[in-house]
């Protein structure tokens, strides 16, 4: 792996087409915050839920695959659902034989997802970081490819088409709103706008991972709880992400896991949006009041995952 300064607009934006034919353009779709009984504000909602597998995921999967040798052994990846459910999408597309590690957190819709793509499937361990551990050992075993869920270039690189694609839908957004987890998505962002927008980072109180990496000016430790812990909750955040967060992200807002609960439930009430509790923790910050904008701001918020069961919630 190497420093996250490599993750640049120009790799980006090369990357693009070529992961293109593989993913969708997802739709945006505009919203009035009055319509979910808050102050009157244009709110740009971009769906990336709607992407293959459910998740933004499938960009880094993509990427990775494309851009890297895949030995006979094929690829192996640890992750909370999401990422797992890309990689196994993009190495069925691929023709590639995949295996997927995730914790026992991992929810039966995402399980289902790996599945259904022809991934043999490993659970195991309470966490991410357990999964981790296993996934790298089965991958110094057998030679398989490790795909890393967010530390890795390929990855950063991937998701970074997401920003190239938010920019080309909203040109004229002055903030964007993006739940973090172990970084990927938003590092990958990040890199694409360089400065040019606001970018906010939204974590859940539980599993505060870029909030804690602030404070102490380098990636460490953090509490791994909380109802998105499946998808926001690795333990801490990406060192390749690290320093083009600490250079294009403006600040972390924690959110309470009831905000998330709340903006599911909004999401699915208001314009029937399916989230999963990290898809919808960006829109948290903005409906329970701890991102307010001011006045005439340009918002944009990022619903970045799909994979639950709306049953739930």
């Amino acid at each position: 792996m190497t420093n996250g300064n490599t993750v640049t607009r120009e790799r980006i934006a090369a990357m693009e087409p070529r992961i293109r034919p593989y993913i969708r353009h997802t739709p945006v779709l505009r919203v009035d915050m009055a319509d979910f009984d808050r102050p009157p504000q244009a709110v740009d909602l971009k769906l990336e839920c709607l992407q293959h597998s459910g998740s933004f995921k499938a960009r880094g999967a993509f990427t990775n695959l494309l851009e890297r040798p895949v030995p006979a052994a094929g690829v192996v990846a640890a992750s909370g659902g999401n990422h797992g459910a890309a990689v196994a999408y993009a190495a069925m597309r691929l023709g590639h034989k995949a295996t997927i590690f995730v914790p026992e957190v991992s929810p039966a819709a995402k399980l289902q997802r790996i599945r259904g793509y022809g991934a043999e499937l490993i659970v195991g361990g309470a966490r991410y970081a357990e999964a981790l551990a296993a996934s790298e050992a089965f991958a110094e075993k057998t030679g398989a490819l490790q795909i890393h869920a967010f530390n890795q270039e390929e990855t950063l690189v991937g998701q970074g088409t997401l920003g190239l694609e938010i920019e080309n839908d909203l040109p004229d957004i002055d903030t964007l709103l993006v739940a973090v987890g172990g970084g990927g998505l938003i590092g990958g962002i990040a890199a694409w706008f360089a400065g040019r927008i606001r970018i906010i980072a939204i974590e859940p109180e539980g599993a505060p991972t870029l909030h804690h990496a602030f404070e102490a000016g380098h990636p460490v430790d953090a509490p791994a709880e909380g109802v998105a812990a499946d998808s926001l909750a690795p333990k801490r955040v990406g060192e390749m992400m690290f320093p083009i967060a600490e250079a294009f992200v403006e600040r972390s807002i924690l959110v309470t896991d009831d905000a998330i609960i709340a903006a599911q439930k909004a999401l699915w009430e208001r314009v029937r949006i399916i989230a999963e509790p990290g898809g919808a923790a960006a829109f948290a910050a903005l409906l329970s009041g701890r991102y307010t904008p001011a006045p005439g701001e340009r918002i944009a918020v990022l619903v970045c995952g799909s994979n639950t069961d709306p049953t739930k919630f």
